[in-house]
């Protein structure tokens, strides 16, 4: 009987399975991601112990004024950030978020500014401090557009206003476009996991406090972060892939 009911189990998981098919079954994935998931891909975190990013202030190469003052190096810094993303690859925690779109409605909202979990599969990402991979405007931040390759060149322009083309990232000082929408995204969570991530840079730390206390919470981090929300939260003291593997057996075992 019990090798039937295992049988039964593979079968409905692996030949046949409705939440695929009818989205209306599925539970809400949110999913919150820093740094600590592209790390394990090998990209840089850039901020060291002495909080230099690749041995420069922040205040030089992540600020507006620093690109008012210098923008041949902050476009230097970017240009070699974004030539490091072409030597990597998404890891098996990407890969993971990837393939529980097949059972889940899952959104990602990363702090990461690689494009990683596109290239791991994910549909749904929201990238909260800009993408690496695009330029924008100096004057419009809605004028963006693709990069093709690794390199910004001082002299490129917009098409639409003739600016200097900058990297579409948001840097310190500025305001983060896309936190509406991922409030909106946290809110309607079934299930809200965190990976990653200290929960130190706000606003994206916020959104764990918007999630309601009826909904089951997961952090996958080394180190706790320190959180005031504590009801129906699971920690789980691991690297992003470690904890990953977890929580995929865990999400199709209790929650399709």
């Amino acid at each position: 009987m019990l090798i039937l009911r295992l049988f039964c189990r593979l079968f409905w998981k692996n030949q046949y399975n409705p939440y695929q098919y009818n989205p209306f079954m599925r539970k809400k994935i949110v999913v919150l991601t820093g740094a600590g998931v592209s790390a394990e891909s090998g990209i840089s975190t850039f901020r060291d112990s002495n909080g230099l990013w690749e041995n420069h202030r922040i205040q030089d190469v992540a600020t507006p004024e620093a690109w008012q003052k210098d923008p041949i190096l902050v476009q230097r810094f970017y240009n070699l950030r974004r030539k490091q993303l072409f030597e990597v690859e998404p890891n098996i925690a990407h890969k993971i978020l990837a393939r529980l779109e097949n059972y889940f409605d899952v959104t990602i909202i990363t702090q990461n500014v690689d494009n990683l979990h596109e290239r791991a599969g994910s549909t749904k990402v929201l990238h909260l401090h800009g993408e690496l991979a695009k330029a924008r405007s100096s004057k419009n931040i809605d004028h963006v557009y693709p990069i093709d390759g690794w390199e910004i060149k001082m002299g490129d322009v917009c098409p639409k206003d003739g600016s200097q083309l900058r990297p579409h990232i948001v840097w310190f000082g500025e305001a983060v476009p896309m936190m509406e929408k991922a409030t909106e995204e946290a809110m309607s969570a079934d299930i809200f996991i965190v990976i990653g991530t200290s929960l130190l840079v706000y606003p994206a730390a916020g959104l764990i406090d918007v999630i309601s206390d009826k909904v089951p919470k997961f952090i996958i981090d080394p180190n706790m972060p320190t959180i005031s929300t504590r009801r129906n939260l699971s920690f789980i003291p691991e690297t992003a892939t470690v904890g990953m593997r977890q929580i995929e057996e865990m999400l199709l075992n209790d929650y399709i």
